[in-house]
């Protein structure tokens, strides 16, 4: 079962739910909940709290570059354990390229932080900027170039890295609407609000990290290697905290770049779950989180059930 949403939903509420009736752990789908220490900025549930085992959280440390490769290795290790002892994986999360790296058929190549090649793109991007990063890449593949922005250096090494191994990053990224499922039986609840209602819950979350203290776990992790060169200093809400111990902006701008951000990010994920087409949608402001563990508990047992009227129309058959 895998429970998806933009960020703010309340998936995790309803999977920690899902996976207590059903006896289940649950399996994080997220690309920063994996970092230890990150706990305020990425909504991580307390451990105090959580009703059920939270898997495939704090296996890395801010300073390692956990790629989605070894995400996807990791991650079906522990779906594999827990179908060899009869139990339902519940997979949460909104990293929709990290869900379906874990239930699609989907090989990534391995580039690896550090080796000779990249450090020469990031060579030419810290000394003649991301353009002419950018240029190089849209010399050798100009339809990979136009997926990219320029000021994406990250990205465009990796396109890079890419077509050094026989691979167009335009053609993996076109292939990911046509993928093989890795899991057969693997089925897809994504979780619908009302968009004013979604940036609401955003703004009221931000807020409330930063009153949590979101800015020392910012200050406590740059001990441990925490920096805006990093994957884990990527992240929305740590990115923008450096950039203010800094002295680039004011915590206040910060707080307002993190909302910003946010909202963006949540219509990317609704965008993939859209184009994806397998996930049946609920809106768990109509029908209720209670209704809704109910509806995918008895999905998950076998047990036939009407479909609910909140469910969106045009929802498809879906496939863990």
């Amino acid at each position: 079962m895998c429970i998806a949403g933009p960020t703010a939903s309340g998936k995790s509420t309803l999977a920690e739910l899902v996976a207590e009736r059903l006896g289940s752990p649950v399996v994080s789908v997220d690309a920063m909940q994996i970092y230890r220490g990150m706990d305020i900025g990425t909504a991580k549930t307390p451990v105090a709290e959580r009703r059920v085992p939270l898997l495939m959280v704090d296996v890395a440390t801010v300073g390692e570059d956990y790629s989605v490769q070894r995400f996807q290795d990791d991650a079906r290790v522990c779906v594999d354990g827990l179908l060899r002892r009869g139990l339902v994986p519940v997979l949460c999360g909104g990293a929709g390229l990290y869900l379906d790296a874990v239930i699609d058929e989907m090989d990534f190549p391995k580039g690896i932080k550090g080796d000779r090649r990249r450090q020469g793109y990031e060579r030419i991007a810290a000394e003649q900027g991301g353009q002419a990063l950018h240029d190089l890449l849209r010399e050798r593949d100009p339809k990979s170039a136009a997926l990219i922005h320029p000021n994406n250096v990250r990205r465009c090494v990796r396109a890079l890295e890419m077509l050094d191994e026989g691979v167009s990053y335009s053609q993996e990224n076109a292939s990911l609407r046509h993928r093989e499922p890795h899991y057969d039986d693997a089925r897809i609840w994504a979780l619908s609000v009302p968009r004013e209602r979604l940036y609401q819950r955003i703004n009221e979350r931000v807020d409330r990290m930063f009153g949590e203290g979101l800015v020392e776990e910012v200050q406590g992790l740059v001990a441990c290697g925490l920096d805006r060169s990093t994957t884990a200093g990527q992240a929305i809400g740590y990115k923008e905290v450096l950039a203010a111990l800094a002295g680039e902006c004011t915590l206040e701008e910060a707080r307002d770049e993190v909302k910003r951000r946010t909202r963006h990010y949540a219509k990317r994920q609704l965008s993939w779950l859209r184009r994806d087409g397998r996930a049946q949608w609920i809106d768990v402001d109509k029908l209720g989180v209670g209704e809704a563990c109910e509806l995918i508990v008895r999905d998950a047992r076998g047990k036939t059930f009407p479909v609910a009227s909140s469910l969106r129309e045009g929802s498809s058959r879906v496939a863990l």
